[in-house]
């Protein structure tokens, strides 16, 4: 019986120190007020130029992050493979501007995508395509773009990622974004299903369940690709960016894409699992959440629906350095399961490791479980 309560399976596969340093950590980013207090520091410190590096890569970075390069998440790669979980290389550097750096971070996907072709310990690779073009441009109206010359260039380099993948058999994630540039990304993402899903899902496009029009995005999607004859790949989320879209709401004066409960978002997210797996024909799966309920519920509807539980359509995903209660349990009762392993240089990878400790702070409930469920390991290992 699968139960994401066996602490025994969840850190089988780390060590009594890591799991006393796993404890020390997420009882730091428990505390609001230090979350707060180094996410200045570790500004101010990048500001000013002091040495901070080696800190944060003993630290936070280490329980985050599989390294700062391909060769680097080597270990982490193998380490998780050997519980039956693969990795999914997220390059999480963000904020680039000009086309020569967008251009730099596109041939290191390449190199991700590269990395992955067949190698099973990697089944998927993933980006944002705010990380290979402007913002700016992909808020502008598709109308208003076609001509637009970086604009094209944007969807160049989104066409060589997706071309990639579908020459090396790897599916590719492409992430979720602000709800003001989402409609340019969707827009983007259909153009690529149609052209490399003809024989399989390669080509995924995320969707954010805490947005209350996304299911029937879902439905409008899957008929969409009915008609044009591919598969449609779905990374299906609960969301990153819901404060950010609030406020923006709020100043621009506009109805928020936001559910106005949680419960309404849960609702949504399982709502989106029933049709998805009443549709499996058509459409393949990577479920991405840290929500025990929703995952348990997915297994429930794999076996309600007679399907194969390690069926390659369906895959679970969580952090790495999170939940690890959930992914090595679901590994371990013989589920496809995959950890974001992101990577890359320090200094650019910081934003993303303060967003997740912020994200911790902020999640009801989320670190209090997972000092719960270490503490428990913890107390067990004592009495063996």
């Amino acid at each position: 019986m699968l139960s994401f309560e066996n602490t025994e399976i969840a850190f089988s596969s780390k060590s009594n120190a890591q799991l006393k340093w796993a404890h020390k950590l997420f009882k730091l980013i428990g505390n609001n007020s230090l979350v707060k207090l180094g996410k200045w520091g570790a500004n101010f410190a990048l500001t000013v130029g002091l040495p901070i590096k080696g800190i944060v890569k003993k630290t936070i970075f280490a329980q985050f992050c599989g390294g700062e390069t391909i060769k680097e998440c080597e270990n982490t790669i193998k380490h998780l493979a050997n519980y039956g979980i693969g990795t999914i290389l997220d390059y999480s550097v963000e904020g680039k501007k000009t086309n020569k750096e967008f251009d730099e971070t596109c041939n290191e996907l390449l190199a991700v995508i590269e990395k992955a072709a067949n190698d099973p310990k990697i089944p998927f690779s993933v980006f944002k395509v705010s990380g290979i073009g402007l913002f700016s441009i992909l808020e502008k109206k598709i109308k208003d773009q076609k001509s637009d010359p970086e604009f094209n260039k944007i969807l160049d380099r989104v066409d060589q990622l997706c071309k990639a993948s579908y020459e090396a058999k790897t599916p590719i994630l492409i992430d979720a974004e602000e709800s003001w540039i989402q409609n340019t990304i969707d827009w983007i993402a259909d153009l690529m299903m149609e052209k490399y899903n003809k024989q399989e899902a390669i080509v995924f496009n995320t969707v954010q369940l805490y947005r209350h029009d996304r299911l029937d995005f879902i439905k409008e999607s899957h008929q969409k690709a009915i008609k044009n004859n591919y598969f449609l790949g779905l990374k299906i989320v609960r969301g990153a960016y819901m404060e950010k879209e609030r406020l923006r709401a709020k100043e621009k004066g506009y109805q928020s894409p936001i559910n106005p409960t949680k419960q309404a978002s849960d609702s949504l997210y399982d709502n989106s699992l029933i049709y998805c797996i009443k549709n499996i024909k058509d459409i393949a799966i990577c479920a991405g959440t840290h929500n025990e309920q929703s995952s348990l519920f997915l297994t429930e509807l794999i076996r309600k629906h007679q399907i194969e539980i390690n069926d390659k359509r369906i895959y679970f995903a969580q952090l790495l350095g999170m939940s690890d209660h959930i992914s090595f349990n679901l590994s371990d009762a013989g589920y496809n399961v995959a950890k974001y392993v992101p990577y890359g240089p320090i200094k650019e990878v910081i934003p993303y490791l303060i967003r997740r400790a912020e994200e911790n702070t902020s999640v009801a409930g989320q670190t209090s479980r997972e000092l719960s469920l270490i503490k428990k390991e913890i107390s067990r290992r004592r009495k063996k």
